[in-house]
């Protein structure tokens, strides 16, 4: 496990961005509104560790990204039904739209300079908004959407409060992409939407064989293994993908064991909000652990689902997923020693 860096302060400032605006949600009796704020409120993991001038800015633009998204996510929905297409048919809609998403969304995020890099979340977030077939009116949704994100900016100044914490306002001149960093950008977008793209027809497709859904889940998990230093790092986050998973859907059994109330619910999200920001930078199976149950309650609260269906989907995507993200990694290297050894043999 890595040593923390001010983990906690992280944490808490992203549990109490989701926490307030579900909780808000519940009370309203609007929680078919609440898939929303949650990726909302994803703004506040960018810039944790950065001066305030900084931080504001990378949570801006990472909260513009986001919007952007949602609204996407949104609409996609809303193309199947306007369209009358086929259940088959809008599946594979949102298969194509969410690969152009984590292409496009990876690029973004590279220019701009985001961490967490790569578009894992915005991955998760359209493709989950965009398979909701009960959408609620779009204005309220983004409205929703909106008010989180700003909520979110807010919890990122929030220590300003105590002056001892207070810092010097800071604006970070623009930095341009360097010539190598461009080229990297791009082959890591062009990573990013082969992975996507064949974790989500082949999910698709073996889950219409097998009759199990969230093909979206393997497509998150395909992009994970895409994020490392090294080979050997990238294949180790696709097992440690498979490994926390499955520790995640034990705590996620028990928890829906207990059948815990909406208000219930909401702490349990927050509190897996912070136990996924004290260890995601650290140790990457705990931090699934958590991010296991946050994803899929917060996608129960939207649209129920047996548990037992749940959770054979996603140990079932996550493995496919893992498996193309892995496949995608080692690609180049092995087409590299396959072309090295047809040169020798030629030779």
């Amino acid at each position: 496990m890595a040593p923390a860096n001010k983990d906690h302060q992280v944490a808490v400032r992203c549990a109490v961005g989701v926490f307030v605006p579900l909780l808000t949600l519940v009370l309203l009796g609007r929680l078919d509104l609440a898939i929303f704020a949650s990726f909302g409120a994803f703004t506040g993991i960018y810039g944790r560790n950065e001066p305030h001038g900084r931080r504001l800015i990378l949570q801006l633009r990472a909260g513009t990204l986001m919007l952007a998204v949602i609204l996407l996510g949104a609409l996609t929905a809303r193309a199947g039904e306007t369209f009358a297409l086929t259940p088959s048919g809008s599946t594979w809609l949102q298969v194509l739209a969410t690969t152009l998403v984590a292409g496009g969304c990876s690029l973004i995020v590279a220019w701009w300079r985001l961490r967490p890099a790569g578009s894992l979340f915005h991955i998760f977030a359209f493709a989950a908004i965009a398979s909701i077939h009960n959408q609620p009116p779009l204005w309220q949704a983004m409205l929703v959407a909106v008010l989180t994100v700003l909520f979110a900016l807010l919890m990122g100044l929030s220590s300003r409060v105590v002056p001892s914490r207070r810092q010097p306002w800071s604006w970070p001149a623009p930095a341009r992409l360097t010539d190598r960093e461009r080229r990297v950008a791009w082959l890591e977008a062009v990573g990013y939407l082969v992975a996507a793209g064949l974790a989500g027809a082949l999910a698709t497709m073996i889950g219409e064989w097998l009759g199990f859904g969230h093909n979206y889940w393997a497509m998150v998990a395909a992009v994970v293994p895409l994020v490392g230093h090294s080979t050997r790092h990238r294949l180790s986050r696709g097992v440690q993908r498979i490994i926390g998973t499955a520790l995640g859907l034990v705590l996620l059994a028990l928890i829906l064991l207990l059948e815990p109330a909406p208000w219930q619910t909401v702490l349990v999200i927050a509190a897996c909000q912070f136990g996924a920001e004290m260890f995601i930078a650290r140790q990457y199976v705990l931090a699934q652990v958590f991010v296991t149950p946050l994803a899929l309650i917060s996608t129960l609260l939207v649209a129920p689902t047996p548990a037992g269906t749940l959770l054979r989907d996603r140990f079932l995507e996550t493995v496919i997923g893992a498996a193309v993200g892995v496949a995608v990694v080692l690609a180049p290297a092995v087409w590299r020693r396959l072309s090295v050894g047809g040169h020798s043999m030629e030779d």
